[in-house]
């Protein structure tokens, strides 16, 4: 009996003395967290909070009584949507730009990276790194109406055309050439700024073991070979994971200002469907919110899956 008493006792103060550790820690390294502090509220005001909205997706919504006294709806709001062949063919949509997406754009970072890692001079380097990164600072809204005063049928690309002698090219009309401003332009705006992750990938590799093969008689393309690719995998593994637990959003702000009526056919995707279906065709929150949950649900499970076949098949390490 006094055995386990003293087992209770001695296991309350060593859980006292763990968290007094903690907090000595906390108060340690104040700053640390003082820094971390603002992106952490940041997530719980406009992440964490809200969800409790996502209940509308299982209730018959009345501004009247609001979000938590509305009315449940046995799934009716799921059965709509799935049953919407504007939603499906809006699925069909992202399905498609967001692999696209994949296959053309996730590649571009990488050997835009193993490139600029390849040239010689630090300083000419540096410039290329400048300009490649600099168009990410611009917005969509800025770009799009540049795309637009260029593209556009009175723009300056067919104004040219004409002066030459040649007809207009409607690329802003026609499915096809839309989808590849959308790949091309993305490519533009985001490849400089994404492989700024490779390139401190590159930085942490030791130059003696470029010396080392340069010495056995390794050429450049060897070298990377060898000792480049090796430490981007990883990086590359996890941004693939990332990419693919994405690839249900599309790209909703460069689709939503660049496309138009003319193009809905192959450009709308999930996000510019939830927007009109709020905001324009009024369907209800209930609907949108449905549609908002699907499409993260099924990101939800593309990531874990993504993270699996690189863990299981490629071998290489996963976010978990």
């Amino acid at each position: 009996m006094q055995n386990s008493v003293s087992h209770i006792k001695y296991g309350r103060q060593s859980g006292l003395g763990a968290n007094r550790r903690k907090w000595l820690e906390v108060v340690k390294h104040k700053y640390f967290y003082l820094m971390i502090l603002p992106t952490v509220l940041f997530f719980l005001i406009f992440a964490y909070v809200p969800m409790y909205g996502v209940v509308l997706a299982f209730k018959d919504f009345n501004y009247m009584l609001g979000i938590m006294d509305s009315p449940w709806n046995n799934f009716q709001n799921f059965r709509d949507v799935l049953s919407d062949p504007n939603f499906k063919h809006a699925f069909n949509n992202t399905l498609l730009i967001s692999f696209g997406r994949l296959i053309i754009e996730f590649p571009i970072p990488i050997l835009l990276a193993i490139l600029l890692n390849e040239m010689r001079f630090g300083r000419l380097k540096r410039i290329f790194q400048t300009v490649f990164t600099f168009p990410h600072f611009i917005s969509w809204v800025v770009l799009s109406g540049i795309i637009t005063n260029i593209l556009n049928d009175q723009g300056v690309l067919n104004q040219i055309l004409v002066l030459f002698g040649f007809e207009k090219n409607a690329i802003l009309l026609h499915d096809g050439s839309f989808l590849a401003l959308l790949f091309t332009s993305n490519i533009w705006k985001e490849a400089g700024w994404s492989s700024i992750i490779y390139l401190a990938a590159i930085a942490g590799i030791n130059p003696e073991l470029y010396e080392a093969a340069a010495i056995d008689g390794a050429n450049r393309y060897q070298q990377m070979k060898a000792i480049t690719w090796p430490v981007l995998r990883n990086t590359a593994a996890i941004m693939l994971i990332l990419a693919v637990g994405g690839i249900m959003n599309g790209g909703f702000d460069q689709i939503f200002n660049l496309y138009n009526p003319a193009v809905y056919e192959r450009a709308d995707i999930l996000d510019t469907f939830v927007y009109r279906s709020a905001f324009v065709d009024s369907t209800g929150f209930g609907y949108s919110t449905t549609v908002g949950l699907l499409k993260s649900a099924i990101n939800c499970l593309l990531l874990f899956g993504a993270n699996f076949v690189v863990k299981r098949v490629f071998k290489e390490e996963g976010l978990y």
